[in-house]
């Protein structure tokens, strides 16, 4: 099945910046769908809820006015990420406000609800569920969701257990739909492999947090160009879901990363009385990819990055195509 013309027409890298809570913001946003890729920001991040509007006639005002001034390369379209949880007590506001700003992609997370669909629906929306398994994903496409955001093990924040190869490969055995990867890929030819495996596009957030527009804390920047995979801690301690946190982050809190208890699945809360504002602030979600980002650079410079780097990989993969090169095994 073919992507639907929002996702196709004006990307320049099959990428959908994923919403990073605290980080992403405005200014990050603009830079990525001006470079070319799929902007997102959480609902969330503009607070207090009235600055959600300000926020969409920013983004929507700037980006109007680059595509009119380039009308030859015209911005990406851009998200917003709906925390659909029933603790999240501004989901009826900040919809009221989506669907006000004709908001074109909205990516729903921890649950899958109809009426949010519907109301996206309503207007000419899409939207992207994330999944960490099979059985949710055919629960998000049952109550409406048009595609799917598999977030493999090894993804940033809130990630899943299971290996991208094995979520992938499930998911396409029944969906033809949208479908988008998320977990460790930091370069272009990882957004190929992704392609590769049966995924549309590249789902992409850590990467973008060692970013000069990202509203990051420099310690921040500075740990993910510091760190590998090897400093990533998987743990529902911090939230009640499962996810992905730089070790000396955990470290400078006063844990022990070896030995974290485990949460009480039923406690997380997205509401606005949450008793945890240091589970971002000062312990930070990272996924595993980040052993190939060693410096602190503009949005649009990583964009370019990526681009020759997909560029190449593909050149690479066509050449070896083009000569018949085949792995031995598969040869014999």
């Amino acid at each position: 099945m073919a992507l639907p013309s929002i996702l196709a027409d004006r990307v320049r890298l099959p990428v959908v910046a994923s919403p990073l809570f605290i980080i992403s913001n405005p200014d990050l946003v603009i830079a990525q769908c001006k470079a070319g890729i799929v902007g997102s920001f959480p609902a969330l991040n503009a607070r207090p809820a009235s600055q959600l509007s300000e926020w969409l006639d920013r983004i929507t005002t700037e980006l109007a006015e680059h595509d009119a001034r380039h009308p030859d390369r015209p911005s990406a379209p851009f998200a917003v990420n709906q925390i659909v949880h029933r603790s999240n007590d501004r989901l009826e506001h900040d919809m009221e406000v989506v669907v006000r700003y004709k908001v074109p992609i909205v990516i729903t997370s921890l649950g899958a609800r109809a009426e949010i669909n519907d109301a996206i629906h309503s207007y000419g929306g899409i939207v992207l569920h994330d999944v960490i398994d099979n059985r949710f994903a055919r629960k998000a496409i049952e109550k409406g969701a048009d595609g799917l955001i598999a977030v493999a093990a090894g993804a940033g924040g809130h990630a899943g257990f299971q290996s991208p190869l094995a979520l992938i490969q499930e998911i396409r055995e029944w969906f033809d739909g949208p479908l988008l990867l998320s977990g460790s890929i930091a370069n272009g030819r990882s957004i190929l492999a992704a392609q590769t495996m049966g995924a549309d596009m590249a789902y992409i957030g850590s990467a973008f947090i060692a970013t000069e527009e990202a509203n990051a804390v420099e310690g921040y920047k500075r740990m993910i160009t510091e760190c590998g995979a090897n400093d990533i801690v998987h743990t529902n301690l911090i939230t009640g879901v499962h996810g992905n946190y730089l070790k000396p982050s955990l470290v400078a809190a006063g844990l022990d990363p070896d030995n974290l208890p485990s949460s009480d699945p039923s406690k997380m809360n997205f509401g606005s009385d949450r008793e945890k504002p240091k589970a971002w602030k000062e312990i930070w979600g990272c996924g595993q990819g980040i052993g190939v980002l060693r410096e602190v650079m503009p949005a649009a410079s990583l964009i370019e990055r990526l681009a020759r780097e997909y560029d190449a990989a593909r050149a690479d993969m066509l050449e070896q195509l083009t000569r018949g090169a085949r792995p031995q095994a598969l040869a014999a």
